[in-house]
């Protein structure tokens, strides 16, 4: 049995080397690459037979990183998510330093603050933003827990993790927001 430092090792090596990986996230199991690595993306959206029209979420293991992605944060927005008690996906107006076949034509870019102990720390050791999204078919259920993954996905992604396989959390898909640079904002999923 590998130690949680080792899986986050072998974690971060895939995807430093453009590869794709399934993994437990704040959620609900997601498919996941480096989210500056257009080519990674594009197998992605292969994978989930997904249209690259639709976008996907981005994780990030600290607000202090936002400002990295986001050109403008309305103030408000750490007292936002620190308020929340579920995982809030917020979507910003003028994405910036990640591939740009992530971001939709609008040039938003959806992420959520992890909470999640490995996810913060592969997105610390990688030193750059992960995916995020269902680890399903495009239109077909979500998986809960790994044991709803099908095998499409289990053979098409690249990497494995082998963490939490047998855990079962609360789970839910996260709350997506839309904020715009005025400070308004509207649910998009509750």
């Amino acid at each position: 049995m590998k130690t949680f430092k080792e899986i986050v090792a072998e974690t971060v090596k895939n995807l430093k080397n453009g590869k794709t990986i399934l993994y437990p996230t704040d959620t609900i199991w997601g498919l996941g690459c480096d989210a500056t690595n257009a080519k990674a993306i594009e197998k992605i959206y292969k994978i989930k037979q997904r249209p690259e029209s639709k976008s996907l979420i981005v994780l990030l293991d600290s607000f202090d990183r936002l400002r990295d992605y986001v050109k403008v944060i309305p103030p408000f927005t750490q007292e936002l998510i620190e308020s929340v008690e579920n995982p809030l996906s917020i979507i910003y107006p003028g994405a910036k330093n990640i591939a740009k076949n992530i971001i939709p034509e609008n040039g938003s870019v959806c992420i959520r603050i992890t909470s999640n102990k490995f996810c913060q720390e592969i997105i610390r050791q990688l030193g750059k933003p992960i995916t995020s999204t269902s680890a399903n078919i495009s239109g077909e259920k979500s998986p809960l827990i790994f044991e709803q993954v099908s095998e499409t996905i289990k053979q098409e992604v690249d990497y494995i993790v082998e963490l939490e396989q047998d855990v079962l959390h609360k789970v839910k898909a996260s709350t997506i927001i839309k904020i715009e640079i005025d400070g308004s904002y509207k649910i998009i999923r509750p």
